[in-house]
């Protein structure tokens, strides 16, 4: 794994800690014990994917084929960056809230977040990531919101004369469309009543889990030989 694309850098590798290492291990484990056929991941996690992938390669070539080599499911939706540092992906992990928009956030919310997201003083609306990276993550925000599916550069088009405050606001109510439907399954399902309705589920899910977990251990063991041990 220290020949990951991620660690070319040679500043990147004397920095090496243990979650590095373990976070795509533990990937690996978990794809191939539940016995996954696609496994839908950013860009980012594409080379940890590779890497379960091999394991399952290398166990059937030494056991008989078992495992599906997992294959790679990635999003046609374009990187969100943040509000606030928009060279950065969202994170909820940055610690300015305002940075990122929650598919729990009130529509207040919302309009007060794209209201201080950063941009520019260049006057009309344009779409370039590299020039005018703020302003061009508020297009693609818009982008994939929008009923119509237009591009960021026919969004920036048809905005182009808008004031940035206007613009601001044109993005905050389409998120707000955009997630309107989640937000409400979100408010429903975390109501008290519903509450022993997610532990079910839950509780559901566990159980199915565990069994399949037990099941391909059960296979692993009688291939490798250990099952009488």
């Amino acid at each position: 794994m220290s020949d990951q694309v991620a660690l070319s850098d040679p500043n990147a590798r004397a920095k090496l800690k243990l979650g590095l290492f373990s976070y795509p291990v533990l990937q690996a484990a978990d794809i191939l014990l539940y016995r996954a056929t696609h496994v839908p991941v950013g860009h980012d996690q594409a080379q940890h994917l590779e890497f379960a992938r091999e394991n399952a390669k290398n166990f059937n070539n030494a056991h008989g084929q078992f495992f599906s080599e997992p294959q790679t499911v990635i999003s046609s939706a374009k990187r969100v960056m943040s509000l606030k540092v928009p060279h950065l992906k969202m994170s909820k992990s940055h610690e300015d809230p305002r940075s990122r928009i929650l598919l729990n956030d009130s529509p207040d919310d919302i309009h007060a977040k794209l209201k201080v997201a950063l941009t520019d003083s260049l006057g009309r609306i344009t779409y370039d990531p590299v020039g005018r990276p703020g302003v061009s993550n508020l297009l693609t925000l818009m982008a994939c919101m929008d009923e119509s599916q237009r591009s960021e550069e026919q969004i920036a088009m048809e905005s182009e004369r808008l004031s940035m405050r206007v613009f601001k606001e044109e993005v905050a109510n389409t998120i707000i469309k955009g997630i309107a439907g989640i937000k409400a399954k979100y408010d429903y399902y975390m109501d008290d009543d519903q509450t022993q309705h997610l532990r079910d589920i839950a509780v559901d899910g566990n159980e199915k889990a565990c069994r399949q977990a037990e099941d391909t251990m059960a296979r692993v063991r009688r291939l490798v030989g250990t099952d009488s041990i």
